[in-house]
Parts: structure tokens; sequence; C-alpha cells
């Protein structure tokens, strides 16, 4: 049987819960309707103005990921800024019940949502973005049409490599390939495409330059061995936007760039906001309790909303900050995400401690 503690737990818990899930679907809500207006340019014969709308639907949970730690701390400033309203809150504090207690029953539906948030990221985004845009490409392109990934540039040993594109089946369009040795340029080839034939690639077309100190040599092949130990996978990894990578793509992709002898911040900087994201969402309820039992506490509810965004606001634009500053400064990137979370938490915490 449930005692009064455990209730009013429940209580706070569902209250805030339901603000948090209404929240993040009036935002998902507005980001949709903007998305399809902007989209809208897009229609033409086999891709209609509904087909554009089926795609932005197939994308809603990436952007439930994106707007997750927004909706948690406009959620809880509402759930909590309602029962202050109605002065619930204050019966709680006099009947005895400590602010630690109310603030476990905040985080109690904050940790389903990182769950959710979670899993989704590993599970459920990276797997509905591909698909999204193959089906998107599918429409617009007709019946077998193949998803391309754009292509980009990658280090290999002494081999510098860039990529067109590769293919849904496997199927690397225009590469070129860069060999040095002692840092000087040896060998330069080009290849309209590379196919992968279950355990190695083939080269078709292709175009190689070798470079002596005196002379240069040309040659043309139709099809050659291409011997290289990256795989498709490894390939569809490495040029996949990094947004839609999973935290477990993105941890094997800043090792192979650590193994290459290159920086790794991007991956590890996205790999560390997922994989920190309930310390993130902790610290940003910690923020709004702070606003509810702080020097807010007295204001309306629309103001206390109002600050909320702004400090979901600052908040991402110091992590976006830091973001860059780490490769230039040379510092880990795990402390972009870090220093901008413990500040939230901190200030959070002094207000609760001071006002509590």
């Amino acid at each position: 049987m449930l005692t009064i503690a455990d209730r009013l737990d429940r209580y706070i818990a569902r209250n805030v819960l339901v603000a948090i899930v209404a929240v993040q679907v009036v935002l998902l809500g507005l980001d949709v309707t903007i998305a399809y207006i902007g989209d809208l340019n897009d229609v033409q014969a086999g891709y209609s103005a509904f087909d554009v709308l089926l795609y932005l639907f197939m994308r809603l949970p990436w952007r439930f990921y994106q707007y997750a730690p927004v909706a948690v701390l406009i959620g809880a400033l509402i759930g909590l800024g309602s029962m202050a309203s109605s002065n619930e809150l204050t019966i709680m504090r006099g009947a005895g019940r400590s602010l630690i207690r109310i603030l476990w029953g905040v985080m109690k539906p904050v940790l389903l949502v990182v769950v959710v948030v979670l899993l989704a990221a590993e599970y459920v985004t990276p797997r509905t973005e591909q698909y999204a845009e193959a089906w998107r490409l599918e429409q617009r392109q007709g019946e077998g049409a193949l998803l391309t990934t754009l292509g980009g540039w990658q280090i290999e040993g002494d081999d510098v490599y860039r990529f067109g594109a590769i293919r849904a089946d496997n199927v690397v369009l225009d590469l070129t390939r860069y060999h040095f040795e002692e840092q000087q340029l040896t060998e330069a080839m080009h290849a309209e495409r590379a196919v992968w034939e279950g355990e190695r690639w083939r080269l078709e077309n292709v175009s190689l330059t070798r470079l002596f100190a005196d002379r240069t040599e040309a040659e043309q092949h139709a099809s050659m061995a291409w011997d290289t130990a990256l795989t498709p996978d490894q390939l569809e990894r490495l040029l996949r936007s990094i947004d839609s990578q999973a935290p477990s793509e993105l941890w094997a992709y800043a090792r192979f760039l650590k193994a290459q002898g290159l920086q790794a911040d991007q991956p590890l900087l996205h790999f560390w906001q997922k994989m920190l994201m309930p310390l993130t969402m902790a610290s940003l309820v910690l923020v709004a309790a702070s606003f509810v039992f702080g020097p807010l506490r007295s204001v309306a509810a629309g103001t206390r909303v109002f600050y909320g965004v702004v400090t979901g606001l600052v908040f991402k634009y110091v992590q976006d900050l830091l973001a860059p500053a780490s490769t230039i400064f040379g510092f880990s990137p795990v402390w972009a995400v870090l220093v901008p979370t413990l500040a939230c938490a901190g200030v959070g915490i002094y207000f609760l401690r001071r006002n509590g």
C-alpha cells in the first residue's frame, strides 16, 4: 500500500511528466510546421506536399531527441510552477516535506525521459534518419533510387582519400587517393567507382599517376583491386552526418580517427553530449526548480517560462561556443559538455540553498 509520501511523489512526477510531454508536443508541432513550409519548395512530380509531411513525420525521433533538454527544462518549470501557483508546494513544505524530496519527485519522470532519449539515440534515430532519406530519394527519383551519402576526406596510413559519395548498394563514387612516402607525394589515383564484392573492393575506370624525381608515369586500368582496411559499414559511418549517428558509432568513429593519428574532437563531442544527457537534464531541472523556489517564485508563470527559455538558449549557445574552443585550445571535448552542465547545476543549487 502506498504511503502519503509515495503518493505525493507520484503526484509531483505526474504533473511534471504531463507538462514535459505537452511542451515536447508543442515544440515538435511548431518545428514540423516551420520545416513543412520551408520544404514545400521541394514539391515536384512524384513528391507531393503530403509526401513532404510524411518525410517530416519519419524524422520525428531525431527532432524528439534534439528538443528533449528544452522540453525537460520548460516542462519542469510549468509543472512545478502550476503547483506553486495553487499553493500546493507551500502546503507540502508546511507539512514538513523537504525540498530534496520534492526534487526527487521531479527527477523521476526526467529519468524516464532520459531512458527514452538514450534508447532513441542508440537504436531508433540512426535507422529512421536513414530510412527517411532513402524514402525521400526514391519518391523524388523513382522506384529503385539508391540513397547516396555525401563524401569527404579520410586518412589511412600513408594514403589520403577523397570520396565523392557512397551509395546504399556499397558503391563508392568518384574516389581519389593520394599516396605519400616521407611526406612526398608519390602516387595519385582516381577511380570512377569502387564496388564491394563481399570481402574486398574492386575499382573501375582507374587513372593512376606515379610521380618520380625526374618524370611521371600515367596508367589506365579498366579494373583493379583496392587494398584497404575500410569496409562499407566503416565508410558509411565515416561519411554520414555526425548528428544522426548512435553513441556506439560515434565512439567507434573516434577510435578509428585516433588510430589514424587524426583529431576526433567532433565525434567525441557528440558522443559526450549524448552520454551525458542524464546529467544535462538533471542540471536543467535544478535550474527550473531554483526559478520556482528561488528569486523568481513571486513572479508570474509566464515570466518564469520566459527565463527558462532564455536559460535553455544560453546553455545551448555556450555548448556551441565551447565545441570549437576545445579544438583551438586543446582541451577534451567532454569539458565542452560538462562546463555548461556543471554551471547550470551550480547556479540551481546555489539559489535553492539560498532560498530553500
